[in-house]
């Protein structure tokens, strides 16, 4: 399952998942990892959740940050939920289609069973037809 919370930068999306991800702590049974720009929310995250800052690896574009998420998910066999915060930046997506890699996203979603909860800058209307069914929260 993926799941998007949608609005333009400085909406208030960031409080949204940080809310949300924390609040699953307690119903879920296996490992909740929360991917960011950066660590300034890490005191803000529950010591459960696992917090990477993509920006400290060498991603380069949107085939790589797949590949980067693909390898989180092998390593962890416990894996349940995926959050991730600035989706558009920390996927090399900002001004391009992101329709592939949510479609990437939502495979690996079905085959692993892993929920995928993304924040977007853009408003629900700019998302692909195929997408606006998965938003969680517009703002």
């Amino acid at each position: 399952m993926i799941q998007l919370i949608v609005g333009k930068k400085g909406k208030g999306k960031t409080k949204h998942l940080i809310d949300s991800v924390n609040k699953a702590v307690g119903d879920c049974k296996g490992n909740i990892v929360y991917l960011d720009k950066n660590i300034k929310h890490m005191y803000e995250l529950s010591n459960k959740i696992r917090l990477i800052n993509v920006t400290d690896y060498p991603i380069d574009n949107s085939d790589e940050f797949v590949g980067f998420i693909t390898g989180i998910m092998s390593e962890d066999h416990d894996l349940e939920q995926v959050y991730l915060d600035s989706f558009l930046k920390i996927a090399h997506l900002e001004d391009k289609d992101i329709s592939n890699v949510l479609k990437k996203l939502e495979k690996l979603s079905d085959h692993f069973n892993i929920k995928f909860v993304l924040s977007i800058s853009m408003d629900q209307e700019e998302l692909p037809d195929f997408a606006k069914s998965q938003v969680l929260l517009a703002l």
